[in-house]
């Protein structure tokens, strides 16, 4: 995986992240609509590394995926912020995957 940054170095507005961390936290999911029309299923993860802790969102059949204590990799993945926090989201171009379960 090509440029990896510490969660530290994550701001607002950034493109073509790629990040790793362990699941911390993860909240209940809950259902949102969609601009597009319909709805889909959506939760929130905190990843951490050593450098510090942010915030995923993980949609539909990633929250699935996924559990505290998991090793989690975004590439290609995009942040912007929520509430006066950054977060991470993996969007349409990027690839999510838990490394460790």
């Amino acid at each position: 995986m090509g440029n990896t940054l510490n969660i530290r170095e994550l701001k607002d507005g950034m493109r073509r992240v790629s990040v790793e961390g362990t699941v911390t936290d993860k909240s209940e999911a809950r259902s949102v609509n969609l601009r597009t029309g319909g709805q889909a299923r959506v939760a929130d993860a905190t990843i951490q590394d050593e450098t510090g802790s942010v915030k995923l969102s993980l949609w539909d059949e990633m929250i699935d995926q996924v559990n505290v204590g998991d090793k989690v990799q975004i590439e290609n993945g995009y942040t912007n912020s929520f509430r006066g926090e950054v977060r991470v989201n993996v969007g349409r171009y990027g690839k999510f995957n838990v490394v460790q379960a």
